[in-house]
């Protein structure tokens, strides 16, 4: 397992991309890498297969300019095997990204409701999952969580779910929650996956609407807490400005609540694109 990267990342780096092509070295049955590519987006290696989370590449969500690029240029990626997205939000389901991605070898896990949005994607299978299912994925399984969020697309939208996903290789288990506000779900997750890790949102929570639907950085620490997680990496913060806050304050506030909580050797928080290479028998 690597060190914790998080006092270096107290002042954000300006991410820009790999200029040369990073090096994926084959995966012992043991390992699963997590490469965090920036927001929500992650890329996680396993020995059989390569997952995609949430993937998001665009400089752009309508008027709000990335402030940060992706960890990795989308050409770089090794082949990508399974798509998951964690709701339609455009933060979280980038049409003009997937048609890079999608070439009609890849399986794409979608919430209820939300496989319209990806219509005339050349995916291999699609399938639309709700709160507790999963479905089996070679040597593995994705199982599909509740959050405290919403799914809707557009304003006058309310039929498309959001949630998270528990990807259960043989050796590990790798939580992306999804966007969520703190809730006691947290809690129920942990005790049904038993997560090693867990990707969890620490931005996001001084929403112009008023709305809680994410949780802010102490509020990740205590859902980590619940979850009963080996480790954590934080994510959704310092990419796009979607929320009142400064994007350096939820790694400031995180790096407090860790050290409130005695955990630092706990939390992981790489720069975007670098990897995270974690074997069961650490």
């Amino acid at each position: 397992v690597l060190a914790s990267f998080l006092p270096a990342l107290v002042q954000p780096r300006e991410a820009t991309g790999t200029l040369e092509p990073p090096v994926f070295r084959p995966l012992e049955a043991d390992e699963i890498e997590v490469v965090w590519i920036g927001h929500a987006s992650f890329l996680v290696r396993t020995a059989t297969f390569n997952a995609l989370i949430d993937p998001v590449w665009a400089k752009w969500m309508g008027p709000l300019k990335r402030h940060r690029d992706p960890g990795i240029d989308i050409e770089h990626l090794p082949p990508i095997d399974l798509v998951l997205i964690t709701h339609a939000h455009f933060d979280h389901l980038c049409r003009v990204t997937l048609k890079q991605i999608v070439d009609g070898s890849q399986t794409v896990i979608v919430p209820k409701g939300v496989g319209k949005v990806l219509k005339r994607l050349p995916y291999d299978s699609i399938h639309e999952m709700s709160d507790w299912e999963s479905i089996t994925y070679k040597n593995s399984e994705i199982h599909f969580t509740p959050a405290h969020h919403w799914g809707a697309r557009y304003l006058h939208d309310t039929h498309k779910g959001f949630g998270g996903y528990v990807i259960n290789t043989p050796e590990h288990k790798v939580y992306h929650s999804g966007d969520s506000a703190y809730f006691d779900g947290f809690s129920e997750i942990g005790k049904r996956h038993q997560i090693d890790t867990a990707l969890l949102p620490i931005g996001a929570y001084d929403c112009p609407s008023g709305r809680e639907v994410h949780m802010n950085p102490e509020e990740a620490v205590q859902a980590f807490l619940d979850l009963g997680a080996r480790r954590m990496i934080p994510m959704h913060h310092a990419t796009f400005p979607i929320s009142n806050e400064h994007r350096a304050e939820p790694m400031i506030r995180l790096r407090n609540a860790i050290m409130d909580h005695a955990i630092d050797d706990r939390v992981v928080a790489p720069g975007e694109g670098e990897p995270v290479i974690l074997s069961s028998r650490v």
